[in-house]
């Protein structure tokens, strides 16, 4: 397990023949260390994020937006324009994906199709046990090299001191230890350190085929296949070891998936859209077994998804992206209470928030067309600077309710009705602005015809502002 910190990342793309820059990249740009590079197309900008160890990360944001690609930053398939990106207490922006301790989920699977089951989820645990084994064989003969290289010298000194006879002894003992080498490698070939570990993979690998009694089965792949039926356990797939990618269904092949990340262990796990091929019912299934898991293994997980219904459910925090900077990074209930921006809040929330225009007199009046009301008294301080000025008023679908014809009210007609068995769903369009459309969520026992007239009710202790211009939220204080 470990920390991820993102500081201030970019990230740019050449432009194609006759591809125009996109106009986000000039807006306060001057501060952008790609920024007087017109020939390129930013993706990312300043992008300062701290994900704790053994946190559930969501990046969540339309596509386009960026957050695929940060990623595959993170996991250095991507290089950086600019920044840099920390693992635990190491700075990996020059290492290679597999030194990076990092196992990344992809959203097509990317299982290797002639390997089963078994096979997959040991696939990176043997490469990475082979890897260690290298490194120590590495180790091991560089050590050797350099005591042979010192006892050299010594010898070398000794002999120019002792003269010729000291010489002659050398060489003897020189000819004495290549026989016993050759003697040692004629008797005991296969226990050499440098050979047996091949030996073992060519042996492991021409008998994995046969029956389990059959089968040789190394030290190391005994610790291998120990790992892989932990996990296969872990995710309850320890009747599919046997079956190849072909014959799994899609949940079966996530989990397939899933499964290969975890085997190795690693320090973060990153997954781009995992869920997105499965159906709506697998979907939950799968989303509610991928939480239970990060619980169970405390590692370190950033989930990409651009359904904010996984954002929502999954998150310990959830980092909300577009244009390729982050909007806000909140738990989920703060950022569907207490939006940053107009951007957040119509993405949070199923349906989307409500926005109308409004004028604000002070004290505290609110002023529409189709009605007026008085905010309470916490508005006053926050909206002085706006007296006389336009505000954007947001309300929330479940924050509108069916009243009698008032002042404060305000009058629709209803378009669509979507009966959804617990709670139903109306899409209204304003008696006096048809162009200006709503979503309001009522108690399904009351019955609704497409085009009746209705009066919604708007509770004033639930209603968002934002100022016009700069699309930031105004909080009451």
């Amino acid at each position: 397990m470990a920390q991820v910190v993102l500081e201030n990342i970019y990230k740019s793309f050449p432009l194609r023949q006759g591809e125009q820059e996109k106009e986000a990249n000039t807006v306060a740009e001057s501060v952008s260390p790609v920024a007087d590079r017109p020939s390129s197309n930013s993706v990312l900008r300043r992008i300062n994020l701290t994900v704790e160890d053994g946190e559930f990360m969501v990046l969540v944001g339309p596509s386009g937006c960026g957050k695929s690609t940060l990623l595959r930053s993170i996991a250095g398939l991507e290089v950086l324009t600019a920044g840099n990106i920390w693992v635990g207490d190491r700075l990996v922006n020059d290492l290679p994906p597999k030194d990076r301790d990092i196992a990344m989920v992809f959203q097509n699977y990317a299982l290797y199709p002639h390997l089963t089951v078994y096979d997959n989820l040991a696939f990176g645990l043997r490469r990475s046990e082979r890897e260690k084994e290298e490194g120590r064989r590495k180790k091991e003969e560089g050590r050797r090299k350099e005591e042979e290289g010192r006892g050299q010298k010594v010898e070398g000194i000794r002999g120019k001191i002792q003269g010729e006879e000291e010489s002659i002894q050398k060489i003897e003992k020189i000819r004495n230890k290549i026989e016993e080498v050759i003697n040692d490698l004629a008797s005991n070939y296969f226990k050499n350190p440098l050979s047996y570990p091949l030996f073992e993979d060519f042996l492991g690998g021409a008998t994995r085929k046969l029956p389990p009694g059959l089968r040789y089965l190394s030290e190391r792949e005994k610790e291998v296949g120990k790992r892989v039926r932990e996990v296969a356990e872990l995710l309850q797939i320890e009747s599919l070891l046997n079956r190849l990618p072909k014959q799994l269904s899609g949940g079966q092949k996530q989990r397939v998936a899933l499964g290969r990340a975890m085997a190795r262990n690693p320090a973060v796990f990153l997954m781009d859209e995992p869920l997105s091929n499965l159906d709506a019912k697998l979907r939950a299934e799968t989303r509610s077994q991928i939480v239970q898991l990060q619980r169970q293994l405390r590692t370190t997980t950033i989930y990409v998804t651009h359904d904010q219904t996984e954002a929502m459910t999954m998150g310990h925090r959830i980092a909300i992206m577009n244009r390729g900077q982050l909007q806000q990074v909140a738990q989920p209930l703060e950022l569907y209470n207490k939006p940053a921006n107009l951007f957040v809040a119509e993405f949070i929330g199923s349906p989307p928030m409500n926005f109308l225009s409004v004028e604000f007199s002070a004290p505290l009046l609110i002023s529409h067309p189709q009605f007026r009301f008085t905010l309470p008294d916490i508005w006053a301080k926050s909206l002085q600077q706006y007296d006389g000025r336009g505000l954007i008023l947001g309300i929330r679908p479940e924050h509108l309710s069916i009243n009698p014809p008032a002042t404060k009210n305000l009058s629709v007609q209803v378009e669509i009705v979507e009966a959804l068995g617990h709670e139903t769903y109306l899409g209204v369009c304003l008696t006096d602005d048809p162009a200006v459309r709503m979503q309001v969520r009522v108690p399904p026992e009351r019955s609704i015809r497409v085009g009746e007239e209705l009066w919604l009710a708007i509770a004033h202790d639930k209603i968002h502002l934002f100022d016009p211009d700069t699309e930031l939220a105004i909080f009451p204080r």
